[in-house]
C-alpha cells in the first residue's frame, strides 16, 4: 500500500510538461552470436566507431529502438540482448549477475572493440562501468541514463531507501516477491507499463516489452534482478562490485554524458546535482518530466543530444 501511494501521488505532483509517448517502431533486425554456449542476440547496424547500448531490467535492445538511428549514419551501434532476456537464451541463472556479466563480456570481447563509447541503463550500468573499469583500453566514453551511482549505491540501509524500503523488503521476501514480480509481472506491466507521469505506454509497445516472458516462470530473471541489489552489504559480491565501480567511476577523466528527467527512480534531480558536481569531464541533459525508461518518454532528444556529443568526443 505504502509504494502504490508512493506512486500515485508521484504521478499526481509531477509537472505538467507536455510530452507524448512515442509510437512503437517495426523491431530491428538481430543477429545471433554463440557466446560461452548460449546464443547472444544483439542490433548491429551502421559502421564506424562503435557504440554499444546496454539495457536492464525488465526490458531488452528494443528500448534502444528510436535511439540507435540517430548514431547509424557515422557510426557502428550494437545492442545485445542480454543473457536470459530478450531474443537470447534463457537458461536457468543460479548467479544472475555473475552469469550475464561473464556472457555479455565474453561478447563484446569477441567484438574487438575500440575506442568503443558505451550508452548505459538499470543494470545495463553495472556491466557497462564494470566492463569499462576493467577494459580501460576499449572503451573511451559512456552516456549514462537512470545508471547505479555513487553515492546512492550500494545502498546503506533499507531505512535509507525511504518510500521503496517496503517495495524491495517484498521482493526480497520469498513468497511475496514470486507474486509481485513473477505472477502479478509488475515490473513490466506497471513499473514499465504504467511508471511515466506521462502516461502508460501504447498497447503494441508493451505487447513487445511482453513477448519474451509469457508465463510466469519466464520471468524469474526479472525478480533475480532485483534481489541482487546491494542493500546493507548483501549480496557482498555485488556491494563489492558496485563500490568499486563507484570508487573508479569518482577517478576517471574520459568523457562522460548524462541524460536525467524528474522524478526518475536512481538518478532524481538531487542525485544529478551530485553527479555533475563530483564526476570529471562530464556534460548533463535535464530532458524534463519523466520516469526510470526515459528512453520511452524522450527518444529523439536523447538520439540528437547523443549524435551530437558523439561529434565531440
Amino acid at each position: 500500500m505504502q509504494r502504490r501511494r508512493f506512486l500515485q501521488t508521484t504521478a499526481a505532483t509531477a509537472l505538467l510538461t507536455a510530452t507524448s509517448a512515442p509510437t512503437a517502431a517495426a523491431t530491428r533486425k538481430k543477429k545471433t552470436q554463440n557466446v560461452l554456449g548460449n546464443n547472444i542476440a544483439y542490433i548491429d547496424e551502421g559502421e564506424g566507431r562503435p557504440v554499444v547500448f546496454l539495457h536492464g531490467n525488465p526490458t531488452s535492445s528494443y528500448l534502444w529502438r528510436n535511439v540507435i538511428p540517430y548514431v547509424t549514419d557515422n557510426h557502428r551501434a550494437m545492442a545485445p540482448d542480454l543473457l536470459g532476456m530478450g531474443d537470447s537464451d534463457k537458461p536457468v541463472l543460479k548467479e544472475t549477475y555473475k552469469e550475464v556479466s561473464e556472457s555479455l563480456f565474453a561478447f563484446l570481447d569477441g567484438l574487438d572493440l575500440q575506442d568503443a563509447v558505451l550508452v548505459i541503463h538499470d543494470w545495463g550500468s553495472c556491466l557497462g562501468w564494470h566492463y569499462a573499469r576493467t577494459r580501460p583500453e576499449k572503451v573511451s566514453a559512456i552516456c549514462f541514463m537512470e545508471a547505479m551511482t555513487p553515492p546512492f549505491m550500494p545502498i546503506a540501509s533499507y531505512e535509507s531507501l525511504g518510500p521503496f524500503e517496503d517495495f524491495l523488503c517484498t521482493i526480497n521476501t520469498p513468497g511475496a516477491g514470486e507474486k509481485l514480480i513473477m505472477e502479478d509481472n509488475y515490473f513490466l506491466d506497471q513499473f514499465l507499463g504504467h511508471g511515466s507521469p506521462n502516461g502508460p505506454l501504447p498497447a503494441d509497445v508493451m505487447a513487445e516489452y511482453n513477448r519474451y516472458y509469457p508465463t510466469v516462470e519466464s520471468r524469474q530473471i526479472l525478480l533475480d534482478w532485483p534481489r541482487e541489489i546491494p542493500v546493507a552489504g548483501s549480496p557482498a559480491d555485488m556491494t563489492e562490485i558496485v563500490q568499486a565501480n563507484g570508487d573508479w567511476l569518482l577517478t576517471t577523466e574520459f568523457p562522460k554524458l548524462m541524460f536525467h528527467v524528474d522524478p526518475g527512480a536512481v538518478i532524481p534531480v538531487q542525485q544529478a546535482k551530485w553527479l555533475k558536481q563530483n564526476l570529471m569531464n562530464i556534460e548533463a541533459v535535464f530532458l524534463g518530466q519523466g520516469g526510470h525508461f526515459l528512453q520511452e518518454d524522450f527518444p529523439d532528444e536523447i538520439g540528437r543530444g547523443l549524435a551530437d556529443w558523439l561529434t565531440r568526443v
